[in-house]
């Protein structure tokens, strides 16, 4: 973290120095916004905590519940998204709070007894062989707590003003604040109007409604009960996650934050085509019984119910994620847009990255960084993830719900399980070539960070005080670009590139700035870091209002006292060395080679604004 660049700070460094819409921020809902969130879920509390890095764009969301969710649905979080809490700052104390998942047992039928289940495999988990990020259960409420912390310490200090309804809206297309948006609070119903509104409002979203996006798919005939309890049970392994397959049915145990509680999803079987929904009020002392009935020869005395309900599997995706193909002005993340079984654990960790993505893109328009084009690689992104999202759900879905009798091969779920591990990690979205996608031609220069895919950190030693770091986790949610050349073997090539793309630089970002407000560019030599002397100006940049020379932006890839790792050799880094530009939202966005400035020069001016006459944060 760094601080004081703008002169001594004494208190909370998490805690940034309110500007532009922070300063003075109106309690009440004013009449006219800029962004227009509504609905306070993981997608639409990430968007509030990105947007509040964009302090000149106005930004509120509404929420009709009356303040913060206390029970929240989802609990499972994948390693794609610790690492975007970690860029949101809040990753170590969540990880700390949470239950870390590192095995997951699957429990079978015993073939001598059938009536008896017997645990038959035993598997690691798949998050710390994949990444560095370990994958956690924590209650969805203490996510959103979070992002409501990071939302309200940004320099635009946004809150959620709860109490409000989205009660419908209508998109004018002329006009400054061109979606008029009636909204219901205590005091009766009123109009907002926007120049964009993010539907993140759940799988009955009114914004959807308002839009006439449908859904696209159909509700599977299968239900499932789902639980959080306390309990007293003599099932050995309570405390590790584990499939169960019985003759009674199926259960996915997953054991929550704490120490006790525990979360249970069990298989309440086939529903009846003119069921009309009524499995949805099975009572939770069925549940219950249900459960006792999978465990068999265990039991499980339960002693709270801190929540439960009835689902039945969906597969649903919006027919686009937007309002208009060519000028969109409304936008659906999260539920809203796409709905699936919760037991992939990926309903909030996809819905988070619809905020993400969604979030940098709106700043950079609103601030006049970027055309407002940049709109439209929202739904393009965001939809194919979603559809793969729903394929992978289905697969998974039917292979917890089979029963004994259709299973040939016991193994099969747990080999599925770690097999396809990247995928509900987090780690498998690509994004296609677009204004903010380069062609892959220069790819095998870093082989090891495929254009499309989220940016990979590795260890590198911080050549000012020889400390090792995460590449990666130097970079934070704040709206900015991150370009990162690797050094050739001499620095030559590296010295001629850092010339030519310091004025590339300054053409996209706004008069008056500091030279790094917009893109945040450091070096990786492959040397010693006792070795590097030789620095170009671009990674030294001034900064903040004393004019402070940035020493943090410089960093070295061998081996050293403190770290093992070797960025080059990790990531495939040609000897010849390259450029990696990062989107903000972590996404590695082109590779280019150290003698092509003009390339990112061309790349730049499809994906920015140039002259930016607006300041950048």
């Amino acid at each position: 973290m760094q601080f004081h660049h703008h002169g001594y700070v004494s208190g909370d460094p998490g805690v940034q120095s309110a500007a532009g819409t922070g300063i003075d921020r109106p309690a009440d809902l004013p009449d006219e916004v800029d962004v227009l969130i509504v609905g306070s879920g993981p997608a639409g509390m990430l968007l509030a905590a990105q947007m509040s890095q964009f302090p000149r764009v106005t930004t509120r969301l509404i929420e009709k519940r009356a303040g913060r969710l206390v029970l929240g649905q989802a609990d499972g979080i994948q390693p794609r998204s610790v690492e975007t809490f970690q860029a949101f700052g809040f990753a170590d104390r969540i990880t700390a709070e949470a239950y870390n998942i590192g095995w997951m047992n699957f429990w079978a039928p015993d073939p001598a007894a059938p009536e008896r289940i017997v645990r038959t495999t035993r598997t690691e988990d798949y998050a710390l062989k994949i990444s560095e990020f370990p994958h956690l259960i924590v209650n969805q409420a203490r996510v959103l707590d979070y992002f409501a912390e990071a939302a309200a310490n940004g320099p635009a200090r946004i809150a959620p003003d709860y109490g409000v309804e989205f009660v419908d809206l209508t998109v004018h297309h002329e006009g400054e604040y061109p979606v008029e948006v009636r909204v219901r609070d205590a005091a009766g119903e009123r109009i907002v109007r926007a120049k964009y509104v993010a539907g993140c409002d759940g799988a009955r979203s009114g914004v959807r409604q308002a839009i006439g996006r449908t859904h696209v798919g159909a509700a599977s005939q299968h239900a499932w009960g789902v639980m959080d309890v306390l309990v007293e049970t003599d099932f050995p392994d309570w405390r590790i996650k584990c499939a169960i397959t019985a003759a009674a049915g199926n259960i996915l145990h997953i054991p929550r934050e704490g120490g006790y509680l525990s979360r249970m999803y069990i298989d309440l079987g086939e529903v009846a085509a003119d069921d009309d929904h009524r499995v949805r009020q099975t009572p939770i002392e069925e549940i219950i019984r249900r459960a006792n009935e999978i465990l068999h020869p265990y039991a499980i005395d339960v002693k709270q119910v801190a929540w439960h309900s009835v689902y039945e599997v969906g597969h649903r995706v919006t027919d686009r994620f937007d309002d208009d193909e060519e000028s969109p002005r409304v936008f659906l993340t999260g539920d809203a847009c796409h709905t699936h079984s919760a037991k992939a654990g990926q309903g909030m960790n996809v819905s988070m990255q619809d905020g993400f993505n969604l979030g940098w893109k709106l700043g950079h328009v609103l601030t006049g960084l970027a055309p407002a084009d940049l709109l439209r690689t929202y739904s393009a992104e965001r939809q194919p993830v979603a559809q793969q999202l729903i394929d992978f759900d289905r697969e998974w879905s039917s292979l917890m719900a089979r029963k004994p009798g259709e299973i040939t091969d016991p193994d099969e779920l747990s080999t599925y399980y770690l097999a396809t591990a990247e995928f509900p990690s987090g780690f498998m979205t690509q994004y296609g070539p677009s204004p903010i996608v380069g062609a892959d031609a220069a790819q095998e220069l870093a082989s090891g960070f495929p254009v499309g895919k989220r940016f990979h950190s590795v260890e590198v030693v911080r050549v000012c005080d020889g400390n090792p770091v995460h590449l990666g986790h130097h970079a934070r949610a704040d709206g900015r670009w991150r370009l990162y050349a690797f050094a050739d073997a001499d620095g030559t090539a590296l010295r001629a590139w850092a010339e030519a793309a310091r004025a590339i630089i300054k053409r996209f970002t706004p008069a008056g700035a500091d030279p790094d407000a917009v893109f945040d560019a450091k070096a990786v030599f492959p040397g010693r870091w006792e070795d590097v002397v030789d620095v170009p100006e671009l990674f030294r940049p001034k900064s903040g209002q004393l004019g402070l020379t940035d020493l943090e932006k410089v960093f070295a890839a061998s081996p050293s006292a403190w770290t093992t790792a070797d960025i080059f050799a990790e990531r495939g880094i040609a000897a010849d060395g390259a450029v990696v530009v990062v989107r903000p939202d972590q996404y590695v966005a082109h590779v280019l080679p150290l003698t092509d400035p003009a390339g990112l020069e061309r790349f730049l001016a499809g994906a920015m604004a140039a002259p930016v006459g607006a300041a950048a944060r």
